[in-house]
């Protein structure tokens, strides 16, 4: 028997332990078996495998008080670990109503980051820091990564410094060290990088500083090089807990295993179905490996759903089941059966917007089959965060309320309204606060005395900034390669200025001019950082809504309005937020628009990851259906704008994954055409799949796609195919040519090298020789950046 076994033993045998036991347990009247039988199986690894909405927290925070009430452990020897600080304290809260007093002395339950600090500050001097280090933010640490870079002569412009910090985060987040950095990863930042990482990490100890990484690295380094510091918390620790474990990354992984190793009293909650942070370090196989890495462990399924109906939940088992990667369980209700999962198909993006608003509305009345819904029960998540433009533009439109969770608001982005900021300067040369925003971004060389300067010429002059900049260029007031930049900014602006009266040109094209030449959409796509994709979508998504207006001004119109209507209104909104950002939420009316390949599931998820993407973008869905209580709403576009050009696209391969019996086909009266509108859809014979069903009535003979070919002189894009697997037809005829320049969305620009039915073999810049299929692919001239 070990030392802790004797120890356990001991206190399980003493009097003060049998006489907490007896106890009575109201904490424990309010759970389901499952629930019961994970909270009081208390030695040994347990995993609550928590589907969404059975009370998994509920039960976790149960467990903490079992522990307390029956003397197993003291407030300051269990070790409780959350993700987010909000978590941390709804479970203190939690415990606090549970055992009737606020908690006291339990220092050992935050997040990885709050605990770790805590236990770096007393072994600091192990990793060659003083115990008041500082931590840096995000600011700092690029800010001193780039001194790094510029004293090692590399072009910060070729190779940014936010690419160098999101390699050293993501080395960090697999407990990476300098020196153990893998020979695969030695090519990283042009073979600089590991030389980088470890010239940062000996400034920062120069500083006595850490980044957030370093926080758990250290920990890890210090528990698996210094065994007495282990075997220390071993013992302190006698009972750990761990929350959403499946997003936990490899650096918190290793560090819960080295606590646990002694006596194995961890108890691990998560849902493997629920990973979706796997692009910024979460490892789904941490819980998929749970009873190989604690061989033993006892697994408590919680399949009890108490938020959705049972439709609903049929429906996101049927997606999930797709998935191989998963340990597998079938969630449950006992609520009344409820509406059917709800699937439509619309002729594009504006339409799918308009039809959701008009829906919103009358569910609020109560006119459709089901009780009134406010508009603070309603929600919309989307895949992709530029998608929230046209529900944002119809809302304000109809006046519907909204609010965007989980970030700002569509015009409220930093891209946008940098945009922006050239579009009101080119309409307006004197509007001096668009010049102060853009004048340096992207970076031009002017610093604060450059801009100073400036400044002083203008009012001096008594004439706007941009003239003011004109005359430090003319007089030589600012020197060097600031004098030369901002000279051909001048310049491009009067230009940009004289296009507006072009009638050769529209303001669409004016507008992918401006971007392009005034070097922005390129200073987005040499940034390296995950964000930065997302941002170009932004920025297409941007000039796509040129298209509704006459001109620049008309739409800069039109953004004061929306920039307006987002004062201080009081009273329900809609809710609108990416998949991700709902995550932990739920809402009575559930709207997921934008189920087509290529959105969603992600195009970039699928080619950078391949089957691990598709499966996290599966369980995306998962989530995503599963935020609902009552009512949840699947829409799709027949057409949506890619690249600037309508492309016809096709429904979401999960939308064949929802089991038919769950799902009820719409189509509203008169949206696609035809004889009252083919409102009860599934009835006709153009397919048998959901998505032939859901697109049954003819859209590319609807009046919307009438006013498109109007609208763009354009022949009728074909119909979707029937499969939306990607098959190389060999017998197939390209629409490229060897030599022809094209682009694809993750590789950048390149040229045909070979043809192979409709798969090519591309020379790409920037991404070597490659072979993709065509329909991944557009022609160079068509790319609007």
């Amino acid at each position: 028997m070990s030392s802790f076994d004797d120890f356990d033993a001991f206190e399980a045998s003493s009097l003060s332990a049998r006489a907490m036991a007896a106890r009575p347990a109201p904490y424990l009247d309010g759970l389901n078996p499952a629930q019961r039988q994970a909270v009081e199986t208390m030695d040994g690894p347990v995993l609550m495998l928590a589907g969404a909405g059975t009370g998994k927290t509920k039960a976790l925070t149960a467990r903490v008080v079992h522990l307390l009430m029956t003397g197993r452990a003291r407030p300051n020897e269990i070790l409780c670990v959350t993700f987010t600080n909000k978590a941390a304290r709804e479970m203190k809260n939690r415990i606090s109503g549970m055992l009737g007093q606020t908690v006291e002395g339990m220092p050992w339950l935050g997040t990885f980051h709050s605990i770790c600090v805590k236990l770096l500050r007393r072994h600091a001097e192990l990793v060659g820091l003083k115990s008041n280090f500082t931590i840096l933010d995000s600011d700092d640490q690029l800010r001193l990564l780039k001194q790094l870079v510029q004293a090692a002569g590399i072009d910060d412009k070729r190779w940014p410094a936010r690419q160098l910090a999101s390699i050293i985060d993501d080395w960090k987040n697999r407990a990476l060290t300098a020196d153990r950095v893998p020979a695969a990863d030695a090519g990283a930042y042009n073979h600089k990088g590991v030389a980088l990482y470890k010239a940062y990490q000996e400034r920062l100890r120069e500083l006595n500083a850490t980044d957030f990484g370093d926080l758990l690295l250290h920990m890890v380094t210090i528990f698996q090089t210094h065994e007495d510091v282990l075997d220390q918390y071993q013992r302190w620790f006698r009972y750990i807990l761990v929350d959403e474990y499946q997003d936990t990354n490899v650096a918190q992984y290793l560090w819960l295993r080295l606590l646990a190793s002694a006596h194995k009293n961890v108890c691990c909650v998560g849902d493997d179905d629920q990973s979706i942070y796997g692009w910024r370090g979460a490892e789904v196989g941490n819980i998929l490996r749970f009873e190989k890495d604690f061989p033993g462990a006892h697994v408590v399924r919680l399949e009890q759903n108490y938020r959705s109906t049972p439709h609903i939940l049929a429906a996101a088992s049927g997606v999930i089941r797709g998935n191989a990667s998963r340990l597998g369980k079938e969630l449950w209700t006992e609520a009344q059966e409820g509406e059917k999962v709800r699937l439509i198909g619309h002729w594009d993006g504006e339409e799918e917007a308009r039809w959701i608003g008009e829906e919103i509305e009358a569910m609020q009345s109560g006119t459709r089959r089901m009780r009134p819904f406010s508009r603070d029960e309603v929600a919309i998540l989307v895949r992709a965060s530029h998608q929230m433009r046209a529900f944002e533009d119809r809302f304000l439109n109809i006046g519907m309320p909204y609010r965007v969770i989980g970030g700002p608001r569509f015009y409220e982005r930093m891209e946008i309204r940098d945009a922006m900021a050239y579009f009101r300067l080119v309409v307006s040369p004197s509007d001096d606060l668009a010049f102060e925003r853009i004048v340096n971004t992207p970076k031009r060389g002017l610093g604060d005395k450059a801009q100073q300067t400036i400044q002083t010429i203008a009012r001096a002059n008594g004439v706007s900034l941009l003239d003011g900049a004109a005359l430090a260029v003319e007089q030589g007031a600012i020197k060097g390669k600031g004098a030369k930049a901002l000279g051909e900014l001048v310049v491009g602006l009067a230009r940009w200025g004289r296009m507006t009266g072009d009638a050769a040109m529209t303001h669409m094209e004016l507008a992918e001019v401006i971007l392009d030449e005034s070097g922005y959409t390129a200073m987005w796509k040499n940034d390296k950082t995950p964000e930065a994709p997302g941002r170009l979508e932004n920025l297409k998504e941007l000039v796509k809504a040129l298209e509704q207006f006459e001109n620049l001004q008309g739409f800069l119109e039109h953004v004061s309005l929306v920039m307006d209507n987002e004062s201080d209104e009081q009273g329900a909104k809609v809710s609108i937020m990416t998949l991700h950002a709902a995550k932990g939420l739920e809402f009575p009316a559930v709207f997921l628009p934008g189920w087509e390949d290529g959105l969603f599931p992600s195009q970039r998820s699928m080619d950078e990851s391949g089957v691990k993407g598709l499966e996290e973008e599966r369980r995306l869905a998962y989530v995503g259906i599963t935020r609902a209580e009552e009512v949840c709403t699947i829409s799709f576009a027949g057409n949506r704008r890619v690249f600037g050009q309508w492309q016809s696209q096709l429904p979401s391969r999960f939308v064949d994954e929802l089991p038919e019996e769950h799902v009820e086909v719409l189509t509203p009266p008169g949206l696609y055409g035809g004889p009252g509108g083919g409102a009860a859809m599934g009835m006709g014979s153009v397919g048998s799949t959901l998505h032939d069903r859901a697109a049954e009535a003819n859209v590319y003979n609807s009046p919307g796609w009438r006013r498109l070919q109007e609208r763009q002189g354009q022949r009728p894009i074909s119909q979707p195919r029937e499969s939306t697997s990607t098959v190389i037809d060999l017998q197939a005829v390209s629409a490229y040519t060897v030599g022809e320049r094209v682009f694809h969305q993750k590789f950048g620009y390149g040229s045909v090298e070979g043809i192979e039915g409709d798969k090519l073999e591309i020379a790409f810049e920037k991404a070597g020789t490659k072979k993709v299929v065509a329909r991944f692919i557009c022609a160079a001239d068509d790319v609007p950046f």
